[in-house]
Formats: C-alpha cells, structure tokens, sequence
C-alpha cells in the first residue's frame, strides 16, 4: 500500500527540517548554487549539529573541539568536509576520549586528510542519516527517491549544507 500522508520541508540555509518527532526520510530535492561543489547532510537529531575539525591518517581520525564534554565509548553522528579531495567516512561511531578538546574516532577506510579540515557531528542518541554532493555545473534540481520505507529519523530531522541553494525533504 502506498503511503499518502507525506509532507515537505524546504530550505535555503541549514535547519530543521522537523524540530521533533519520528519520521521517515522518504526523497529529497536539491540544486547546487554555482558557487562551487557542495555538500548536504541529514542529521537525525533535536539539535543542531556541533562544528569541529579533524584530521586524519590511516584510519586514525582525530576530532578536535574545544570543551566537547564527551567520554570514551559515547557514540557521535558526524559529516566530514573533503580536504584536496580527500574525507574520513561520514557515519555513526563510537568515540576515545583523548582530552577535554579531543577524541578519534577509527575509519572503515584509510588515507590521509591535513588536520584543521571541517567536520560536524552531533551525539546523546542523535544520528548521521545521509550525505549527497552537488557540483558546481548543476544548474536543475535533483530528485532522488529513497527506496523501500526509507531512511528512520527517530528524533527530528536537521539538514546542513554547504554551496547548495535549497533542499526539500519529503517525509512521512
């Protein structure tokens, strides 16, 4: 049977999508700005996401904010921005607490990224759900439809994105 209660939301600078409430992601719309190759994230989260930089080696990834009140064995939800072509996995993992202004997380992959790179996460029950990429010669929207039931946002749903002009999450 085919669901017919979906709604929208639609942005055109990084929020909340739905400040609470258990939904499911069921397509989003997007266009790139043509201010360059962008990013949108969607977080399962009542907050927004924390900012933060890291870096990487191997499959060492070494997350550095100041005071981020985390322990080791917490799990964080986190997006990484690409440095000369190169990101850590955007994912859900658990944590090490190195210090009161650093924890590492390991990758699935390995590589290198410069440390001081960008990156945004959010924890205490809160998720990573999904990443796109636009490109700079994106001049149409892009519809992309999730199969199946779709992607669970449990808590809300917040999306953060980089040189996109708007983004439209259908849920339901």
């Amino acid at each position: 049977m085919m669901q017919t209660d979906i709604q929208s939301g639609h942005l055109d600078v990084a929020g909340f999508i739905v400040p609470n409430g258990r939904f499911r992601v069921k397509g989003i719309t997007y266009q790139a700005s043509g201010g360059g190759a962008g990013v949108i994230d969607i977080f399962d989260t009542t907050v927004a996401p924390i900012s933060a930089t890291y870096g990487r080696s191997g499959t060492l990834v070494t997350v550095t904010k100041s005071v981020h009140g985390l322990a080791t064995g917490d799990r964080v939800g986190i997006a990484y921005s690409a440095a000369s072509g190169a990101s850590a996995t955007n994912g859900n993992f658990t944590i090490t607490k190195v210090d009161a202004n650093t924890f590492t997380i390991t990758d699935f992959n390995s590589g290198t990224v410069t440390p001081g790179t960008a990156c945004v996460y959010v924890n205490s029950g809160a998720k990573w759900l999904t990443s796109f990429a636009t490109i700079v010669s994106q001049t149409t929207p892009v519809n992309v439809l999730l199969p199946g039931e779709g992607l669970l946002a449990s808590l809300g749903i917040y999306v953060n994105f980089t040189n996109t002009a708007f983004v439209t999450i259908f849920y339901g």
